[in-house]
This record gives C-alpha cells, structure tokens and sequence, in this order.
C-alpha cells in the first residue's frame, strides 16, 4: 500500500560497521523497517545508525533520496528511542532489539504506529571485473576515466542524482530496456525489475558496464561519470530495490572503502537541453517577440486573479507568424546560429534582424515546457519594425492595418489576400526562398547577410514581377542605415521609414543591405558586395538536407489479452537530436507507409508497417513547421495543420523531402497566448478540411477563432466558424453522418472534461471567455456535452476515431477516445434520447501507454489501429516524449460492454460475451454511483450530492449478453459510475468501470 504520509524507502549508503571485542552488542548499520498506522498506511525503508563513543546517530531517507535526521536517539542495553519526522511531524518510537530485529512502538495523531526493523540479509560480495570480458579496453577510455573518485561519487548520491537519473533514463535507456508495463526495443535488453546482473549488480559494477559495455549492452562514451552513477541510482531506487529485491546490492563501508577513490568527478555534465540541442532545419516557424537583450522591454504578464486582464502590448514587436531564418553558414540549423533575421507572414514585414551567442530563450510550453510564456530573441537587435503592414495596400496607396482589432487594441490575423497572400517557403539546401504576392505582383524573397570584419550587414534579395499598381514597402524605420543594389525600383524617405519604391508595370531584382546605426562605410561594402540572384533556380528543389535514413525495430506485444499492443519504435537516437513529440498520423495510398508530425516541426516517414518485416524506415521529410498537431494525406498528397497555417508538402523533385512548404490556407488568427493550439485535421466526403484551435486557458478570447471549430473550404480559399465555446479542443471526429466529436478540457467555466458531439452550425459550448459568448452563463445557454469525464477517468481526452476494420470484431463500427491525460484508449458507448446525444466510457482492458495519446487511425491495408502519441503539459504519462503503437485485436474474450442504455427504470449493459446468468444476477456484483457537477468561473468542479443508488434486482436477457441493473432511483444526471464484476459462460471473469452521463430516459423495456 502507498503511503499517504511520506514514502520512505532503502538508502543504500551505509555508515561503517563497528566490530570490536566487546560483549556489548552495537546496533550500528542498515536497519530495514517498516511503520504501520492503524494497519491502513504501510511505510517502508531504511535507517542508518551510527555509534560515536557511547552514543549513538541516526539518519532516515525518503524515496526521493533527502535525508531527515533521527533526534533524541538513546540506545540503553537492548532498548531504543528516537524522534522520526513523518509528514513534517515528530513521532516518539520506542521499543527494544532481539539478536538482528527492533520492535518499537508510538503514537501518530492519536493513533497507534508500530515499527519494526531488521538487518539486511547478507549478500555477496561485488563481482570480480577481471572475469568479465568488456567492449572497450581500459586503454580506450577518455583519460578522465584514470582518476574518477568511485568511492565519493556512490556515497554522495541524493535526490538530485535521482531526479537527473530520471531524465537520463526516459531519455536513452528506456528505449531498449523498456519499464515493466512495456517491454523495450530489444526484447533480450536486462529487465532491471526481474532479472539477475550478469555482469554485477553493485553500483561500481554497473558502472563498469555502462563505461565499456558488456554482452549486448553498448559502452555509454556520451555519458559523464556523473551521468552514469545518476542513472545508476535510478536504476537502483526505481526498479531494483522493491522489485528485485534478490538483485540490490546493499552498500556498506566495507564496499566502500575497497573502491578507487581518485580525485575527479570527471567533466562537467551539460544541463538537458532537448529543445535548444535539436537542429530544426534552417528556418522555424513560431510566434516570437523581437527585443534586444540588454535594451528591450522587460517580460510583463497581467497578475490575478484570473480572468487575467490584457497586457499593454502595443508597444512589443511580436512577429506572431514569424519566420526565423538563420543567416550564418554553419552546421545545426537555427538553434546553433549566431545571425537571424525574421519574416512575418501575416504582414509580409522582415520584423527585424539580430545577433548573438543563442538564437532565443526557448520559453514556452512546447519548448522547454514553460507555462504561460512564449519566446524571445536573445543578443543584439541591429534593427527592427514595427507591428504594421510592410506594403502599402497596392488599390490605396495606403499602410493602414485593417485587420480585425481586438480590444486591447493590436491587430491579428493576416492581410486582406487582394492586398498581400503568403504563398509559402521553398527549400532548396539550405537557402530559404519565401513566396507571397502583393496585388496581383508575385515576389520571391531571400534573406541573407554580408560580412565585413565584425560588422553584420543584414540583405534581403527580392524578386518581384510586374505590378499593374506602384508598389511601396517600408524597409525599417528612419535611422537604420539602407543601401539598394539591383535594377527596377527605388530608395526614398516617407514618413518615418526607408521606402522602397517600385514603379507600376515593372519588374524589379533588388537586394536590400541594412545596418544599424552605428554600422560604417556600407555604401563602400556595398559597392564591393554581390548584386541579386534570379531566385528561380531555387524553385525546383535542391539537394535533400536529411537524406539519412533511420532503421528501429518493432516489437510484437502479447496477445494475452483482447488486445496486443506492438510497440513501432520511434527514431529517438537520429542526426538531428529531433524530439519525437509525436502528434499525428496518417498513411498513403500505399499503407505500408505512414507520415507523422511532430510537435517540435518536424514531419517523418516510416516505411515498413505492413510488410511483416519488423524493420521500419525513417526518413525525415520536413522540419521548421510551427506546432503540428494533426496531419491528412488526400490523394497521396500531406497537409499538415500548424498553428499559422494549413500546409501541404510539395517534393518537387522526386527525391522524398519536402521542397515547397505551400501555405494552403493562412486565415490562422494568431496571438502570442501560449495555449491556443490548433489540433487535429480531419476532411468530410466533399473535400473540406478541418481543425479545432483553443483558447487562452486563463483569460478571455481577444479573437473570433478563440476556442472554435474551424472549416477550411478544400480549395483552401477561405475558413469558416463551425462552432464555438472550446477550451481546448484536442482534436475532430468527423461522424458517419457529417456531424463532428470535439473533445474539451476541464478548466473554467468547464466542470470536468467534455466529449460534444456536434450538429450543425453556430452553436455555443460552454466556455464563457471564448469570444463573444451568450449572455446566459447557466447550462441553459450552451450544448449540452454527450459525455462528462470525470478525471477519475480521464484527465485529458483528446481525438475520438470510428472503428473501421472488421478485424475489430465486436467493436467494429464502434467509438474510441484517446486520452491524452492518461495514456489509454476508451470506449464510447454513446445513444440519442429525445434527440439529445448521451455517452459513457470504458477503458479497453490491457491499453497503457508510455506517453498520452494524440491520434490514431486503421490502417486501410491490415487493419489495425496505428496510435501515436507524446508527453508535455497535462499528461501523468511522460515516461518517453513520444510513441508509435499498433494495436491489434486479438479475439480474446472482452471484459467490457459494447453498449449502453439509459431507461426509466434502469441502466442496460451489453456485452460481447455471453454470462452466467446465474452468477451475474447476483446484485452484489455490481455498485452505481451519481454526481453532480457545477458550473462556474472557478476551475473545474467538486462531486455534488454524491449517492450510492440502490440496485433492486438484475436481470439477464435470454441471449445472455444483456444485462438490466433495476435502478428504482435513476434520473437523468452529470456523472453515473457503474463498478461491475460478472463471470461470462466460458468461467472469465470481466470487472470494470464505466462512467457515463443522463440527460434523459427512455422508456422502459424489458430485457429481450
């Protein structure tokens, strides 16, 4: 049992053993014990005691590794007392030794506590390193290794060392040896939990191991010794010492002092970085304020309470569609650059230009996990421009920005299309070739830098066709040095700003060198710099960036159960340190390749998922995407939903990798909250796509497309607004008929999770700060949910999917949920009374991921359901960042029901298998639960008026599958849990839990 109080477990760091002649008996040592509170809440661990004279010492460790001195310790004869903290209380034990055992007693709030301890068992000695037959030589070892203090580094393990070895492991080791609920990659890979060492189980030993690799385990030349000795106490505390027992090596003085102790902790380890270490290609896509590090503004968030008010952000220059391009040649992509400048493309405006030792500071909740935020540039900015159109509207003449304008005053979305249209990025090698158009003139654009000595000149090559009105751009503001070279336009000052002038009827190839002020002789760099490209020979597609292929392995799950789970293992150690936060998933016209997005921006192929070869090739296609969460092939073809825009990935030569990023739809609104996504990307029959885009989690829309469900016409002309009212819609189901599911968050205004099926158009779900909501804030102004969840069952739906593969027996044709929260898949028994959609869920029996899942879809060609999924905010499953399942039924009898009914006399359970009816009749074999929930401004909900509902009779039908619980109480109500445990023909026993929502009853009707 879990302790509610403090869990304390096993130190294995010992103080010396006194052995001396004396016929007094000292106790000094490890002492195994475990506290029982009125025998509910079991503790269990270690204490250490020392003898200093004729006194004693003590020290307890928590599971977490930090340590709690034992006060008042007095040890007379055979009898002991000492103070323990126990939930930063003190605790009096008192009680007496006999030969290697202590029996002692206290008080705990008024309650009884009995503790007993007993010496750890004698083990054997470490394992003789001579024996054993390493990869590397002591002679191949980083020279550091010589003189690494062995001895200091095992004593001084704490939380910390436990905490880092937590981080090393999800990372790296997991992905082969696995954790006990999911085997690894390598099936033979030491099952730390289960099996024996063969090569020492002693935290040297292991050491060993890890250094210079033994048998199938890979010598670890990455890892620093104090990397190594942080994962082998994880190792150590999480796997072996409670569940292999037989394998933990006790840790005492006498290991100790037989160790090298040299002088040196070896190098330095590099702090964990994924988000800043990965190399995303040379452009990202993301929202980013442009800000000099020593002269921008300092970072301002409105305080509560919540809703909070909007920030004065009229004066920050945020790029909410920023394009960031790195300059500099060099190895890593833009994390790893040194000279940056930004487009962007909501208002076709170079925002600025910048320097330094790091490209931003990664802040944000996709990025190095932190709320509420999002990222800034870092160094010098040499210059920038204000939050404005960049063009003059070509019909007006005129700069003025009318786009939609929120109520703190700033402007969102992008330009009107007969003004300005992003078209999209090509990518030819490494240069960045952006397309838009203003009026009816087509641009090419590429951003780029000179050198001179230690100054930075920032150049923009332009290539822009015939206009049938003047064109005029603004450049940066007045003061910022300019220089044009090129033919067919112009350099004047209007207003503030250097303007470039093209006109009307004219072609123009320009390059743009700009400068900060304090920047010398640029017309003399100018003069003696390269004039512009004809950039259309960067129109066909260039080298590939990522032409090397990554080969994993699949591991087949067991088929024990109803369903096998076969793990497909993602690429984790690839050239490119890309973080596999896996959010979509799709397959081509041929099935045996699938295509999945990533978080981070990142878009894979993998080959190999039906061929039955248990190989699977990867092969990364795109990179730098703004936040994928969904991702549609139509007609072989990818589209990929991204936060600014919908994208589809042209390969125009053939080679496999993405060279025109097409911006086939950017009606995006975009601000800089960090919360609203845009997730999931489904298409009806016609043709249309759509997505669903959240809100701002702690504060009021400021746009319209706050918390919607978005449709995007299929020639990608123009989005409409479906319905409104989300959280945080993780996801689209489209329905057989046409109508959709949005799953929702628990959060304000939302009392608990929300499944919604809907119909129709312009309806209103529930959040009463997403924009422009109705004036009734009671139920009765919004649509009711077909299913609240509760988070006992789920702390984070995402997309629900039909089941399409008569391989699924029973549950062909049926409804699953993905919960991202928890890491498992529901089945949705769903029904519509009185024209109102209701729902209950169930967990299919034996599903549990290492990750929360995002998306699934049945593959066309074999019929299984291909799941993937990542781990971030608000999930508990963040073992691994990301995962790719195929799931396969596997006949096995199905413990759950497959329907649900709601009558007025009772709940209707049907399932797969026929029962007992003898044995299921039984009423004691089942308990119903209800609840209410309340709606308001505050986060979530409590259980209302909470009941036990009696159960007066159960009833099976003649074909033995359904089952009538007679429920002389039921009424229609927020939350019903039904616990159920029924015995089928075949002797199986089926127990579960349901949860389910009643808005209204059907009438009676007796079990057939």
């Amino acid at each position: 049992m879990k302790s509610k109080i403090l869990p304390i477990i096993s130190l294995f760091i010992a103080f010396s053993t006194c052995f001396n002649c004396s016929s007094e008996k000292v106790y000094q040592g490890i002492w195994d014990y475990e506290i029982f509170i009125s025998q509910q809440d079991l503790h269990s661990g270690t204490f250490k005691l020392k003898k200093n004279g004729d006194s004693y010492t003590g020290i307890m460790v928590s599971k977490d590794l930090e340590e709690t001195n034992i006060h008042n310790l007095t040890i007379e004869g055979n009898s002991m007392t000492m103070d323990i903290v126990l939930n930063h209380k003190i605790i009096t034990i008192s009680g007496k030794f006999k030969d290697d055992l202590f029996t002692g007693t206290g008080s705990y709030n008024g309650e009884e506590v009995t503790l007993t301890a007993s010496r750890p068992i004698d083990q054997e000695g470490p394992i003789d390193h001579s024996k054993i037959t390493y990869v590397l030589n002591d002679s191949d070892l980083n020279d550091y290794e010589k003189d690494i203090d062995h001895q200091g580094m095992i004593e001084a393990f704490d939380k910390n060392a436990l905490k880092r070895g937590s981080l090393i492991y999800n990372s790296n080791c997991i992905n082969c040896h696995g954790v006990p609920e999911v085997e690894g990659s390598i099936p033979n890979s030491l099952k730390f939990w289960a099996q024996p060492f063969k090569f020492g189980n002693d935290p040297y030993s292991m050491y060993q191991t890890i250094t210079k690799g033994a048998g199938l385990m890979p010598p670890q030349m990455a890892l620093t010794p104090q990397e190594k000795y942080d994962v082998i106490t994880y190792i150590r505390e999480t796997y072996i010492k409670d569940q292999n027992k037989t394998a933990y090596f006790n840790v005492d003085s006498e290991y100790l002092v037989n160790l090298p102790k040299g002088s040196s902790k070896g190098p330095e380890s590099k702090p964990y970085h994924p988000w800043s270490d990965m190399d995303y290609g040379n452009f990202l896509i993301n929202t980013y304020e442009l800000v000099d590090s020593e002269t921008g503004i300092k970072r301002f968030h409105s305080p509560g309470p919540r809703p909070y008010p909007d920030e004065n952000y009229l004066k920050n220059n945020f790029a909410y569609k920023g394009i960031a391009v790195r300059l500099d040649e060099g190895p890593g992509g833009v994390s790893k650059g040194n000279a940056w400048m930004i487009f962007d493309h909501d208002l076709m405006r170079v925002a600025g230009g910048w320097t330094g030792e790091g490209f931003i500071d990664w802040e944000g909740i996709l990025l190095n996990d932190h709320h509420e935020t999002y990222p800034r540039t870092i160094g010098k900015l040499h210059f920038e421009t204000p939050v404005g159109p960049a063009w003059a509207d070509p019909e007006t003449g005129s700069f003025q920005d009318t786009r939609f304008k929120a109520r703190d005053g700033r402007r969102f979305g992008p330009l009107p299309k007969t003004w300005s249209h992003f078209k999209g990025i090509y990518h030819s090698g490494k240069n960045i070739i952006i397309s838009y158009t203003v009026g009816k003139a087509n641009i090419l654009e590429r951003l780029g830098m000179e050198k001179s000595g230690k100054q930075i000149i920032f150049t923009r090559t332009l290539n822009i066709e015939p206009s049938d009105k003047p064109l005029r751009m603004r450049v940066a503001p007045q003061g910022v040095k300019v220089e044009i070279k090129g033919e067919g336009a112009s350099l004047t000052n209007s207003n503030g700003f250097v303007v470039l002038e093209i006109a009307k009827g004219k072609a123009a190839s320009i390059k743009l060198f700009i400068a900060g002020a304090d920047t010398s002789d640029l017309a003399k760099l100018v003069q003696n710099a390269p004039g512009p490209e004809n950039l259309d020979k960067y129109l066909q597609g260039g080298k590939p960036q990522y032409n090397q292929e990554v080969v994993t392995t699949i591991v087949k799950g067991k088929e024990d159960g109803p369903i096998a789970m076969d793990q497909l293992t993602p690429p984790y150690e690839n050239p490119w340190d890309s973080r596999l936060k896996l959010s979509g998933i799709d397959f081509l016209e041929d099935a045996n390749i699938g295509v999945l997005c990533t978080t981070d921006g990142d878009i894979w192929s993998v080959k190999g998922l039906t061929d039955n070869t248990d190989k699977l090739h990867w092969k990364r296609i795109a990179s730098g995407l703004f936040q994928p969460l969904g991702i549609k092939v139509v007609k072989d073809e990818i589209y990929v939903i991204c936060r600014d825009q919908l994208v589809k990935l042209n390969d125009l030569n053939g080679d496999g990798e993405t060279d025109f990023y097409e911006s086939f739809n950017n009606d995006h609104q975009v601000t800089d909250h960090f919360h609203e996504f845009a997730m999931g990307l489904q298409t009806d029959q016609q043709g249309n796509f759509y997505y669903a885009k959240s809100g701002r989690h702690a504060r009021e829309a400021l746009i319209p497309q706050h918390g919607t469900l978005l449709k995007v016409s299929k020639d990608g002309a123009k989005t409409d607004i479906i319905a409104t009212g989300f959280r945080a819609a993780n996801g689209v189901c489209i329905n057989p008929d046409g109508s959709f599911i949005v799953t929702d968050q628990q959060g304000f205004w939302n009392p608990m999770n929300r499944i919604n099926w809907v119909e129709g158009k312009g309806k209103f779900y529930g959040n009463i700060w997403g924009y422009n909501p109705p004036k009734d804030t009671t139920r009765l102004g919004m649509e009711q949910p077909m299913a609240w969840i509760d988070m006992e069952f789920d702390r984070s739906p995402s997309e629900l999917l039909w089941v399409n593969s008569k391989k699924w027996g029973p549950l062909d044709k049926g409804l699953l949920s993905f919960s991202y929260g928890y890491g498992k898949i529901q089945l949705v028994l769903h029904e519509k009374v009185q024209n109102q959609r209701q729902a209950g869920v169930v967990d299919l029996p034996g599903v549990k991921f290492l990750t929360g899942i995002m998306r699934g879809r049945y593959n066309p060609k074999d019929g299984d359901l291909y799941a993937c999924g990542m781990s971030a905010w608000g999930t508990s499953q963040n073992m691994k960042g990301g995962e790719f399942y195929r799931l396969r039924y596997t006949g096995k009898p199905l413990s759950v029901p497959i329907a649900l009914s709601a009558e007025k006399d009772g709940m209707v359970l049907t399932f797969a298998s026929k029962l007992d009816a003898v044995k299921t009749e039984d009423s004691s074999n089942f308990e119903v639960q209800t609840w209410e929930l309340l709606r308001s401004h505050k986060y979530g909900s409590k259980r209302y008026n909470t009941k036990t509902l009696d159960i007066s009779k159960v009833r099976v039908a003649e074909d033995g599958k359904k089952v009538k619980l007679m429920l002389p109480d039921i009424a229609p109500i927020d939350i019903m849990k039904i616990t159920y445990k029924v015995t089928d023909s075949q002797g199986n026993e089926l127990k579960g839990k349901i949860q389910n929502t009643i808005h209204h009853l059907k009438e009676a009707r007796t079990t057939e």
